[in-house]
């Protein structure tokens, strides 16, 4: 197993966030945390890369304690993007290089330069690269963080509504990497989705969040009519088109 998560539970101001979260996440999965606003996506996420200290459990990447390891270790262990990320006054090329700080010893080296070049290649990012950060689009500097985060060599990534910011083009491009990304290495990925469409295109692994516990965990098999509806409260159907499972609201709910 690449991330084992047991029995975590978080709670902010005495009122319980996420409790009994306990799953697991093979090498070459995609993971989509699935679920309304406010039921503890994010928190979840950030306890896996120790942002967040738990109450209670252990999150174990490749058997290594991240509630006992240092922030060194967890960066060469867990590439986490967030959500929102801060523009500072920094070039997209030195940006992503500093994704290569848990790796880099006195000096950065060429192996580190070629890593960094192939990310942006990766993420056909080379007309950018040496524009500021700070005046970037939000899209743009998303995909620069996604660069960032895949030049830590990680074993897991985490990534927070990877496409939240971005247009459809760009949400294919983000996503159809990641998912090469764990397909050709030895790794793992965990997002945090609102499309259930989108995670049902990318993601092999599904967990549905309901009052902060898993209300349904698995692969395909889980992701029907009646849990949607139990999770988020909307009547929904679910259909095969073109080789692809799609979640389609039925007609009248909205009134």
């Amino acid at each position: 197993m690449i991330l084992e998560v047991d029995d975590v539970a978080f709670t902010y101001r005495s009122a319980p966030v996420i409790r009994e979260v306990t799953f697991a996440l093979r090498p070459h999965e995609t993971l989509a945390i699935l679920g309304p606003n406010g039921v503890g996506k994010t928190t979840l996420l950030k306890c896996m890369n120790a942002i967040l200290k738990p109450r209670c459990g252990s999150i174990l990447v490749e058997g290594t304690d991240m509630l006992r390891a240092d922030r060194m270790e967890i960066a060469r262990k867990v590439g986490y993007v967030s959500q929102k990320c801060e523009a500072g006054r920094l070039t997209a090329f030195d940006a992503i290089l500093l994704g290569r700080r848990p790796h880099i010893g006195w000096n950065v080296s060429e192996k580190d330069l070629k890593i960094v070049e192939a990310a942006i290649r990766r993420l056909r990012l080379e007309d950018l690269s040496l524009r500021y950060i700070d005046e970037m689009s939000g899209g743009e500097l998303q995909k620069v963080n996604i660069a960032r985060a895949l030049v830590q060599e990680p074993r897991l990534l985490l990534l927070d509504e990877p496409t939240s910011s971005l247009d459809l083009r760009n949400q294919l491009d983000i996503l159809g990497i990641v998912r090469q990304v764990v397909a050709d290495h030895d790794v793992s990925a965990v997002m945090t989705m609102h499309d259930l469409n989108l995670a049902l295109r990318y993601a092999d692994r599904f967990i549905f969040l309901r009052d902060g516990i898993i209300h349904a965990a698995g692969g395909i098999e889980v992701v029907t009519p009646e849990t949607i509806e139990a999770v988020y409260g909307v009547p929904v159907t679910v259909e095969r088109y073109n080789g692809f499972s799609l979640v389609i609201p039925l007609a009248g709910h909205e009134a």
